[in-house]
């Protein structure tokens, strides 16, 4: 929000509701949301410490998360890493996509904002009526 109001007092053309025709990816961007990394490749034997710990070199991190399997609870081999800031995260980007860890090269790029299906996945609602009656 901070750099919302800059981005508005830099230029005075610009007021509060004009910053809603701004596009989605820059408000996402001064919210914070690009701090959060995708990690993918991970060795099924590491844990959430052990992720925190080896992008902790980088910056403050906020949160480590793995992302494990619901039923065997068994890790999917990628998980998301939080940091303070920006330029942390960025720094951890550069250093650490395509370097080993726990014995897997893993890989590193900027989080996606999560899509919302609403109350839980999409209903697949099978062929068009085209196909289905003929």
């Amino acid at each position: 929000m901070a750099m919302l109001r800059r981005l508005v007092h830099s230029n005075p053309k610009l007021s509060y509701s004009s910053t809603l025709l701004l596009p989605p990816a820059l408000l996402i961007s001064c919210r914070g949301i690009a701090t959060k990394l995708f990690v993918g490749g991970l060795s099924f034997y590491t844990n959430e410490k052990g992720l925190s710990e080896a992008f902790s070199q980088y910056g403050q991190v906020i949160e480590a998360q793995i992302v494990s399997d619901r039923v065997s609870e068994r890790s999917k081999g990628f998980g998301f890493v939080t940091f303070a800031s920006e330029d942390e995260a960025h720094k951890a980007l550069e250093e650490m996509n395509g370097k080993p860890l726990n014995g897997r090269v893993i890989f590193v790029d900027y989080a996606k904002p999560r899509t919302n299906y609403g109350s839980g996945m999409p209903i697949a609602r099978g062929p068009p009526d085209s196909i289905k009656g003929g």
